[in-house]
């Protein structure tokens, strides 16, 4: 079953869908992280896509999306009560639920409002950090985001995805495909998909809202599993987990030696988590 790209219409916006798998399957949506597409679970849905049909999107401002004009849109509860317009255009009523970094923030909020439609979720290292237990300003995050974002610039593909490689832990063809799509061809440059505007919306809306103030409207046993690496932000990540764990009554499981793009270092673990929590019990 080859990998499907296609466009949705919602109003003015289209909206970039990637699918892998069968309609009849079940259903697994996919939320990507910051500056990432749809293509972050690639290695993941190519293992899945005989048992599941694994739907992804690349969110607004993101990928082939165009981004929301209006700063309010990237906000928790708007962005929930978008997506499930885009679930009620793709049909689909029911699903699995994975999501990574910011992608699990928006899927929370989700869950708050529609936990019924909702059959089980894991967060990838993502959903459970709080931006006022941080160590930095609002403003310092968006000047970050927005400099890393627009001076990401290159010559060429090779210069680009060369830089790319040296970030990841692991590289198979599968990365390479995903990490070529996070970046665009622009005045004879390659430049990062994501733009700063979209990044500094982004982390307004991150510190406007935050899910521990959402967690008891939860539904309980939501698998968390959490990066390990770097070691010196293991008494963060400790900390919040561990609110996650009490007040949403969540399952909160260390993937060792795993960074914060966990589902790239191990997608096998991923992987296994599926098939052990959503009944389905198969070979890697």
């Amino acid at each position: 079953m080859k990998m499907k790209r296609y466009y949705i219409k919602d109003n003015d916006l289209d909206v970039h869908i990637t699918e892998w798998g069968d309609k009849r399957h079940p259903v697994i949506f996919c939320l990507h992280g910051l500056g990432s597409t749809s293509l972050s679970f690639i290695e993941i849905a190519e293992k899945l896509k005989e048992d599941y049909r694994i739907v992804s999107l690349d969110a607004p401002g993101h990928g082939k999306t165009p981004p929301f004009l209006d700063a309010e849109k990237y906000e928790y509860p708007y962005l929930a009560l978008w997506l499930h317009r885009i679930l009620d255009i793709l049909e689909i009523n029911r699903f699995y639920f994975l999501s990574h970094s910011w992608g699990s923030f928006v899927s929370l909020y989700y869950l708050s409002i529609f936990p019924n439609r909702v059959i089980g979720t894991i967060l990838i290292d993502g959903g459970y950090q709080t931006k006022w237990r941080g160590g930095k300003s609002m403003e310092q995050e968006i000047a970050y985001y927005e400099k890393d974002f627009e001076e990401y610039v290159f010559n060429n593909w090779v210069e680009f995805l060369t830089t790319e490689k040296r970030v990841y832990s692991r590289w198979s063809p599968l990365l390479e495909v995903a990490v070529k799509d996070l970046g665009i061809q622009l005045n004879n440059k390659v430049i990062w998909h994501a733009r700063g505007t979209t990044a500094k919306h982004i982390i307004q809306a991150m510190h406007k809202h935050e899910t521990e103030d959402i967690y008891q409207q939860l539904p309980p046993h939501i698998q968390l599993l959490r990066a390990t690496l770097p070691m010196q932000m293991d008494d963060e990540r400790t900390i919040a987990s561990d609110i996650f764990r009490q007040k949403a009554n969540g399952h909160v499981q260390l993937i060792e030696d795993t960074t914060h793009m966990l589902h790239w270092d191990k997608p096998d673990v991923v992987v296994n988590e599926i098939r052990k929590n959503w009944n389905l019990s198969l070979s890697v």
